[in-house]
């Protein structure tokens, strides 16, 4: 089942995944230990080895293999700019075998990796969307989300309890499906980067202004604010040069987490054209 090729491509992995790791109890326990996280330290995850049989001069042959095993099943790939290991129900959705209704979330904390979130309404209270241009692998605008979400806006929304999730990780970029929407207008908080002034990001923005909820915007310090909202408060982070853009990278962190402090104390503290010209104005989601 495992090798013929008259197997089903979802049932060929699952068989593969359980020769290769469930099946195998130091793989197996090392796969539950990681999955949906952001991979640990070789010495972590050695360590963990102490708890199982496997005797102790096996352990980094035990760490090795695993990596191999991993990546040929296509359980560890690069996310948001960090090696994740993601779960076999996630995979085997891509092949088909899960309905698209029912997607395997990505799990982890704020800092550790970012995750789907499950469709329901009390999941919003804790995501913050980030709406962002995200652009093809290998692209500046994803190298540029990718950065951001792992470095700028996850440790800024960190002491708040706010998980970050982005488009790409409920649906297809570019596209303003159920999912999306429902992100943005029931999301506890919202971060939109008006950087490279991608007509999505203006948008998805646009709708949130609407509903009038916590939303903080932030754009590359070269690059211009769109007349209409210009006078609104965002944050300009400078990225034009590596050795100026460190140093000052926790001033940045600290500016939007202020900015969000502001923004979930009293929604309409953080002004939007919307809530300025048409105070009476408000979109709500009714679930349907």
């Amino acid at each position: 089942m495992a090798t013929g090729d008259d197997v089903a491509p979802a049932a060929r992995l699952e068989a593969r995944f359980a020769l290769a790791i469930k099946n195998i109890e130091p793989f197996n326990f090392l796969y539950e230990r990681c999955k949906g996280n952001k991979m640990p330290s070789k010495e972590f995850l050695i360590d963990g080895l102490r708890e199982t049989t496997v005797e102790q001069e096996l352990f980094s042959e035990c760490f090795d293999t695993l990596i191999i095993h991993s990546t040929f099943l296509g359980l560890l790939r690069t996310i948001a700019g960090s090696e994740r290991f993601i779960t076999i129900e996630h995979v085997l959705e891509e092949a088909g075998k899960l309905p698209p209704s029912e997607p395997a979330a990505l799990t982890g904390t704020a800092g550790d990796g970012h995750r789907p979130i499950p469709d329901s309404g009390s999941a919003y209270d804790s995501v913050c969307f980030y709406i962002t241009p995200i652009g093809a692998d290998d692209s500046e605008q994803r190298k540029h989300a990718d950065f951001f979400m792992e470095y700028v806006i996850t440790p800024a929304v960190k002491e708040f309890n706010l998980k970050v999730v982005r488009a790409d990780q409920i649906g297809k970029p570019g596209m303003i499906g159920k999912q999306v929407l429902e992100h943005i207008l029931k999301s506890k908080l919202v971060v939109a980067d008006l950087s490279f002034h991608n007509p999505n990001v203006f948008y998805e923005l646009s709708l949130r202004h609407a509903a009038r909820l916590p939303t903080v915007q932030i754009i590359r310090a070269a690059e211009n604010i769109p007349f209409d909202i210009e006078q609104y408060r965002t944050i300009k982070i400078d990225t034009a040069d590596l050795y100026g853009f460190l140093p000052k990278l926790q001033t940045y962190v600290s500016e939007i987490a202020n900015q969000v402090r502001r923004a979930l104390g009293d929604a309409d503290a953080v002004d939007n054209p919307i809530s300025i010209f048409y105070s009476s104005v408000k979109l709500s989601w009714d679930g349907q």
